[in-house]
């Protein structure tokens, strides 16, 4: 096994709250305040330990939508360079589109994966506001895009494997961006990463917003966090569109069908890898541990298939997407009656 590179993440487990999580925070305070006490209870102890751990697991075990997606934003979750470092040894990091700049929403480079070369990248947020302007709050730009397909074009002309981690509320929507061509950049991406030859891994690793998303999001198999969302738009943005008012966007959530399960069920995402308790940020070594096994599942079947059949499934399993079959409102009409003769 390749020896693994050290891995400290930022976030802790009692950071912040969002409000459907204040009656835990408020148990929690309390347990600390008993835990300081000289004279405290053992038993009262342990019985506030066990009410904690209930009342964790009815909260967190009946997530509505909308809570899920604040939890894939929530600021001290585990972003793509923390999961790198957890996973990746020999890591070097490149930059760079070769033709405008460098763009810091979206990172990769060349690591080893259990002593496999492979090539990773994706959308890097910030942790405080300094270093979120640098990242542009993840949103990509069309050098970011093009960096990204730099990246792919490597991977393939070394044949190693490409790792792409999601987490983008949206490729970024600016004038500047769309006049160097940000629609264009993600389009073109789509198309020649449904024909590089090299397995793709992808894993939503917290929001995965859009054309944002899309643009580094064709691959072989789809992983996605439990707590993460994908979706055509943010809850808030439908929300604005269709009842002209953002705070409807728990309505909204619910509506898109954005959450790990309902996307598992309709065959968009391949695999929901298992958040802890609570969220990703509450146990993020473990969440390493588990993308480990899943690309390593991955990867001894996708090196095990010839090229043409891996590019066919590809190709395959994106021109699934979307099927549905209707039921007609009402019995065709009979055919016409043959004309008399004349």
């Amino acid at each position: 096994m390749a020896q693994r590179s050290g891995w400290s993440h930022a976030g802790v487990s009692n950071g912040y709250r969002y409000e459907f999580e204040q009656p835990i925070a408020e148990l929690e305070r309390r347990l600390q305040d008993m835990q300081k006490d000289p004279a405290r209870d053992p038993q009262a102890l342990k019985a506030l330990e066990v009410q904690l751990e209930q009342l964790k697991r009815k909260i967190y075990g009946n997530l509505s939508p909308w809570q899920r997606v604040q939890l894939a934003r929530h600021p001290q979750r585990p972003y793509t360079l923390d999961y790198a470092s957890g996973l990746l040894s020999d890591r070097v990091e490149l930059h760079g589109d070769r033709l405008y700049g460098d763009d810091r929403a979206l990172v990769g480079g060349l690591g080893k994966f259990e002593g496999r070369p492979c090539v990773f990248l994706g959308h890097q947020k910030g942790r405080d506001t300094k270093e979120n302007l640098m990242r542009n709050f993840g949103s990509a730009h069309p050098e970011g895009y093009r960096k990204a397909l730099r990246f792919m074009r490597l991977a393939e002309k070394f044949k190693l494997p490409i790792l792409v981690f999601i987490d983008t509320p949206g490729a970024y929507p600016g004038i500047g961006a769309e006049e160097r061509g940000q629609a264009h950049s993600i389009a073109y991406n789509i198309r020649e990463m449904a024909r590089v030859k090299v397995p793709i891994y992808i894993c939503v690793i917290g929001e995965g917003g859009s054309g944002g998303a899309l643009g580094v999001g064709v691959g072989d198999w789809i992983a996605m966090l439990e707590n993460a969302y994908y979706s055509v738009i943010s809850p808030e943005g439908c929300a604005a569109i269709l009842w002209r008012d953002r705070a409807r966007a728990p309505d909204a959530a619910e509506a898109l069908k954005l959450t790990s399960r309902d996307l598992l069920q309709l065959e968009i995402i391949d695999e929901i890898i298992e958040e802890p308790l609570g969220g990703a940020h509450h146990g993020a070594e473990a969440i390493v541990e588990r993308l480990r096994g899943s690309i390593t599942r991955f990867l001894n079947l996708a090196e095990g298939l010839p090229l043409p059949e891996l590019l066919e499934r590809r190709y395959a399993r994106f021109r699934r997407l979307g099927l549905f079959t209707t039921k007609p409102a009402s019995a065709p009409l009979p055919p016409p009656a043959p004309s008399a003769p004349s």
